[in-house]
């Protein structure tokens, strides 16, 4: 057996000095900060519109209400028997994202449970989702555009999973709460402050002589800057540490970590409420990332409203998110995180509602949508991961978050599909954001169901106090 390394501690409990664990945390925070940039920016507001314009415009129809017209078609593959709609092209590679993350994640998941190396992880994916994102600056073919965001989405995905798995091993029981929250809370701030330039990037464009697809590739370049410098301080303090698994077979092997894998599957039908609880964020999930995924989509194509309007109301939902996830923290603190998270989803439920009867060409109204999604956005997910680090067994926490992350692309796959097929059919997206209300509806009630405090104690771990 190889000797750990001097960063390297044995065991995944969190440190028993409080100093050490708070040195820890900031750096995972500081990861936070780093990653949640993609999601905001390119994700959220700028590759939707930016790919529907390139494809629209390889498609012989760049005026926007021309687009709309179901019978416009590209042919991504180059084949005439494969075509597509150019709005739908955003959320079929999200369903083909998800496809691949669907296999890579559990094989990930194991594989870094069995690694002495998770930093080292950590940083690789984090540079290869940064340089992909960076590269969409050198191309406006929409094509190869949508080859390397989907390189990016698939890093981005993987390197959630090895992010995650640090969190019971920097944070005690009673401390997961606090330090979930905080991470997104920081998450959402360091997107709104990127996002502000990008904001004022697309708004003053012509008057610093660039045009708009300029712009946004200039964006693009600034998300994959930002996402590996500040990945590369936020690691920094985070400490390898062993588990059985690690430290009884060495390096990681392919083979061994599907093996474990498939023992996890079959000994979750030990955790039943475990099991419960991802079946239930599966769906309720799926509601919060189709509106996030395609917001922009639904904005710009549906509703009428510029790039700049999009981007203001986004940066706005970043602060309010900031400070929706620190109350939604205080609040689980007095009320219990199962009835916050619970109340949340009957608050997405009445959102989607209102977002199907939004009128095009009304800011105001989509601001107002904006400010109700933020307040939920980042205490929803927050106290969600929360929970669930409380339902899995120690030292195999890799490998049940790859779970976790194979519930949150699988639930993105059943939105993306749902919202793909919708959109080629009818060619706009409102119908599709209505459709998630379903979503929402079953997740609750499965939380609700949900036995937590038996799921906790069953895996071996603490009930914390505000359950």
């Amino acid at each position: 057996m190889s000797s750990a390394p001097p960063d390297g501690e044995v065991g995944n409990t969190p440190s028993p000095d409080p100093a050490q664990r708070r040195r820890e945390q900031r750096g995972w925070y500081v990861y936070d900060w780093a990653n949640q940039v993609f999601i905001t920016s390119v994700v959220t507001v700028l590759i939707g519109p930016y790919l529907s314009g390139l494809a629209c415009d390889a498609a012989g129809a760049p005026d926007g209400e021309a687009c709309l017209d179901p019978t416009v078609r590209i042919h991504p593959l180059g084949v005439d028997w494969i075509s597509l709609h150019p709005n739908a092209l955003h959320p079929t590679l999200t369903t083909g994202v998800v496809l691949i993350l669907v296999v890579l994640l559990p094989l990930v998941g194991a594989l870094a449970d069995h690694t002495r190396h998770k930093k080292r992880w950590l940083f690789l994916l984090a540079a290869g989702g940064s340089v992909a994102v960076s590269s969409l600056y050198l191309t406006d073919d929409y094509r190869i555009t949508s080859l390397l965001f989907v390189v990016g989405n698939v890093c981005y995905g993987l390197s959630i999973v090895v992010f995650n798995a640090f969190l019971p091993e920097i944070a005690t029981s009673e401390e997961r709460n606090r330090v979930s929250v905080t991470g997104w809370s920081l998450a959402y701030l360091g997107g709104a402050v990127l996002l502000t330039f990008h904001l004022a990037l697309v708004t003053f464009a012509p008057d610093i002589g660039i045009g708009d697809d300029e712009a946004v590739r200039i964006a693009f370049a600034s998300v994959g800057v930002w996402w590996l410098g500040f990945s590369v301080l936020g690691i920094r303090p985070l400490r390898n540490r062993y588990g059985k698994l690690a430290l009884q077979s060495g390096r990681p092997k392919v083979g061994a970590s599907i093996k474990q894998f498939a023992r996890t599957l079959r000994d979750m039908r030990h955790y039943p409420n475990t099991l419960l609880f991802l079946v239930a964020f599966i769906f309720f999930n799926d509601g919060i990332q189709a509106a996030i995924y395609f917001a922009g989509n639904f904005a710009t194509q549906d509703l009428g409203l510029s790039l700049t309007v999009l981007s203001g109301t986004i940066l706005m939902i970043q602060f309010v998110a900031f400070a929706g996830a620190l109350l939604m923290g205080r609040i689980s603190r007095a009320a219990g995180t199962k009835n916050t998270v619970l109340v949340s989803l009957m608050i997405w439920c009445a959102l989607v509602t209102a977002a199907y009867f939004l009128p095009p060409g009304e800011p105001l109204l989509f601001v107002l949508l904006g400010l109700g999604i933020g307040t939920v956005l980042g205490g929803t997910q927050s106290l969600a991961r929360a929970l669930y680090s409380l339902l899995i067994p120690r030292g195999r926490e890799a490998e049940y978050f790859s779970l976790y992350q194979l519930a949150d692309r699988g639930s993105t796959l059943l939105g993306s599909a749902t919202v793909a097929l919708v959109v080629n059919l009818t060619g706009g997206y409102r119908t599709a954001i209505f459709s998630l209300l379903v979503f929402f509806v079953i997740g609750a009630v499965l939380l609700w169901r949900t036995n937590l405090k038996a799921g906790i104690e069953a895996v071996g771990n603490t009930v914390p106090r505000h359950l």
